[in-house]
């Protein structure tokens, strides 16, 4: 019987040193696996910290009214930035008007009122993912070959904006299902309990409450499309524009006139690009900071 209970009295103390070895070896390995993160934080936020720090000081002797005023010129001393800076400008306004109805009602369809049972159905939300995680320059073929040369529409913005639009969907989808998904069913449940429409229940309860959400990956997807230059020199965007644009011009924007000024030897060429990308980066910063207020004005605590 003593030995028994020796043997169980051993057992146990193994135990219990197994159970002590494991939960250090545990804590070590989250001790190195956090060291490897903060780490990787801290080279990402000094590298972007640099970079800031290198175009704000490069570019802010040329934020002048010139660079707003003028187009571009081979004459660095009165190149400006006016034709791209409105091209942005009307761009992100036809992905507003053009892209964001589109992704937001066809994601409140899929997750309110889709059948979930059907092979069509399925085969929409594969397709979305996989566009998700499509290159950029696969829009820009798409986009020459349907737009373009297809219809016909020529190299104009309208042509840019429709294809930007394009690659914005998939994104502004999924975070406005997302967004969905996290309103409680007991809303929903609620509303049609009281006599409402499923359609009256969506419409003044679940995208009401999801807009937080809705607006964050709207801003990330139209941030996203604004900054592009692949695609829209692939559907002809052009390098240097001196004139106003319109839907139906030739036009440049922002991210295409830095690539083509940071190319060009001249310092003060550096310098007018570093200007451009702070101006690109004050659009970048205002829609965010509307998301981030539309956030706030929204947000419910469920």
């Amino acid at each position: 019987m003593n030995g028994a209970n020796r043997t169980a009295t051993a057992a146990a103390q193994r135990s219990v040193r197994d159970a002590l070895t494991g939960r250090q070896h545990r804590s070590i390995t989250a001790t190195v696996f956090m060291v490897f993160i903060m780490a990787s934080t801290a080279v990402g936020l000094i590298a972007l910290a640099v970079l800031l720090f290198t175009v704000l000081q490069d570019g802010l002797p040329y934020l002048d009214p010139v660079l707003f005023e003028n187009g571009p010129s081979m004459d660095p001393n009165i190149a400006g930035a006016r034709p791209a800076i409105m091209a942005s400008i009307l761009m992100a306004v036809v992905l507003v008007a053009t892209a964001l109805p589109v992704a937001i009602g066809t994601a409140v369809y899929l997750e309110e009122f889709a059948p979930k049972d059907r092979w069509w159905i399925r085969l929409i939300e594969l397709n979305i993912q996989n566009l998700a995680a499509i290159p950029s320059i696969i829009f820009g073929i798409l986009g020459l070959a349907f737009l373009v040369r297809g219809i016909g529409l020529g190299p104009v913005l309208l042509a840019g904006a429709l294809i930007l639009g394009l690659q914005m969907l998939p994104t502004v989808i999924i975070a406005t299902r997302e967004a969905l998904r996290a309103v409680p069913d007991t809303v929903r449940q609620g509303g049609m309990a009281l006599g409402a429409t499923r359609l009256q229940v969506v419409r003044r309860e679940v995208l009401p409450a999801a807009i937080p959400g809705i607006a964050t990956g709207s801003i990330l997807g139209l941030s996203r499309a604004i900054g592009e230059t692949a695609p829209l020199l692939m559907v002809g965007a052009a390098t240097f524009v001196s004139f106003n644009p319109g839907l139906l011009t030739q036009y440049t924007v922002l991210p295409i006139l830095i690539y083509q000024w940071i190319r060009l030897p001249q310092e003060a060429f550096q310098g007018l690009a570093a200007a451009a990308i702070i101006v690109l980066l004050a659009i970048l910063i205002s829609m965010n900071g509307v998301a981030i207020w539309m956030r706030n004005r929204f947000e419910r605590k469920w």
